[in-house]
């Protein structure tokens, strides 16, 4: 079986959906799928630097990149589009990864026109929530050849019941299957901690792009609240990722005002045996979203035995407050701060929720999610 995978960026600083991809597809390879990655070399800022319009190989998978010429959001690239046109007919299936992007409207139609079969996986762009920003561009989107993409595809892959169920709301499209992405946990290391990790005070971490919806200014408010009482001002949140910059502006502002320059850092982007010490060491993770399809970086922690504090929109909730893994509050700064509170002040709750939250992981493992995608890829084919 040969599948494409067409995604409009895959920088790491765009998020889980270009995170998960790489370890989605070598895992893929790993159970005999010939696989091969489509996509832009746009970055946050800029282009990555990699070789364009030559097949190459990119973290171990072969891949096609092509030239971002304009739009952030919109990714566009003429090169990609000519060559999906003319090179969707060398793979069974292709899958799709995302929905309002360039690439994304490229790929499914040069699938229609030359009759290749296409999966559709909308990482939360679907939800209503996700549809209500920007709403005229998307509606215009939609109707210019979005939905004729949605209702051609041969499957819309979720990535959680939830999403599934919200999306299917909002839109009038009822072909969907849910499987989650995964993490690969015989990867999973902890490097050793250097003077500075081990003299560390304990810490609250958020590991994600920093953006509005992820609700990251009222985890800020409720933390600084919640340090208030004195048993507690030990704690730190120790915020990692980037954004755009006014809101960077906007969190570094309410640091400044409530002078906790030495409580909260925001240390980028990081990756590597920077990210494993960042998330083996925390006490808490939080992602507290007001709209969270999945939450690639909840998976990690939880496998790392870190209990994790979501808002009830997120994907896994449901399923993390079953297990006993964590925290689920809704996103206003009272609520996270009680949280934090109740959580800070017990180390062995905080014990148990991150183990319950290691054996819930462990139903995330790439092998397992990469035979459910085959599954799903050969029930298309027949």
């Amino acid at each position: 079986m040969k599948v494409l995978h067409v995604i409009p960026a895959v920088s790491p600083k765009y998020g889980g959906p270009s995170n998960a991809l790489w370890p989605m597809c070598r895992a893929l390879q790993a159970h005999g799928v010939e696989v091969q990655i489509a996509s832009t070399d746009a970055e946050p800022g800029g282009h990555i630097q990699v070789e364009l319009e030559s097949p190459t190989t990119y973290e171990g998978v072969p891949a096609t990149f092509f030239r971002k010429q304009w739009s952030e959001a919109f990714k566009f690239s003429r090169s990609m589009a000519r060559w999906l046109e003319r090179s969707v007919t060398d793979f069974d299936l292709i899958d799709i990864h995302g929905v309002f992007a360039h690439a994304c409207l490229s790929a499914s139609r040069a699938c229609r026109k030359k009759r290749v079969p296409y999966v559709i996986r909308p990482h939360g762009q679907l939800e209503r929530w996700a549809l209500d920003q920007k709403p005229a561009r998307k509606k215009m989107f939609l109707k210019l050849g979005g939905m004729s993409m949605l209702l051609n595809a041969a499957a819309i892959h979720y990535v959680s019941a939830c999403e599934r169920q919200l999306s299917e709301e909002a839109l009038a499209v009822n072909h969907g299957v849910t499987i989650p992405l995964g993490i690969t946990l015989d990867e999973l290391t902890v490097p050793a901690a250097g003077e500075q990790e081990r003299k560390r005070r304990p810490y609250v971490l958020v590991l994600s792009r920093l953006l509005p919806s992820k609700g990251i200014d009222v985890l800020l408010k409720a933390f600084l609240a919640a340090r208030k009482d004195p048993s507690l001002s030990d704690w730190q949140l120790v915020i990692a990722g980037g954004g755009p910059p006014k809101y960077e502006v906007l969190l570094k502002q309410l640091i400044a005002q409530s002078d906790a320059r030495d409580s909260v850092l925001l240390t980028g982007w990081l990756d590597g045996d920077a990210k494993a010490r960042a998330l083996a060491g925390a006490s808490l993770l939080a992602l507290p979203s007001y709209h969270e399809a999945f939450g690639l970086c909840v998976v990690e922690a939880m496998a790392y035995g870190v209990p994790v504090l979501v808002s009830p929109q997120n994907g896994l909730a449901t399923e993390i407050q079953a297990a006993g893994a964590g925290w689920i509050t809704p996103v206003n700064t009272k609520s996270i701060s009680d949280t934090l509170t109740a959580a800070f002040g017990d180390q062995e709750e905080r014990r148990r929720r991150g183990e319950a939250g290691r054996s819930l992981s462990r139903k995330f493992s790439w092998d397992v999610v990469a035979e459910q995608l085959i599954q799903l890829y050969e029930s298309v084919l027949r």
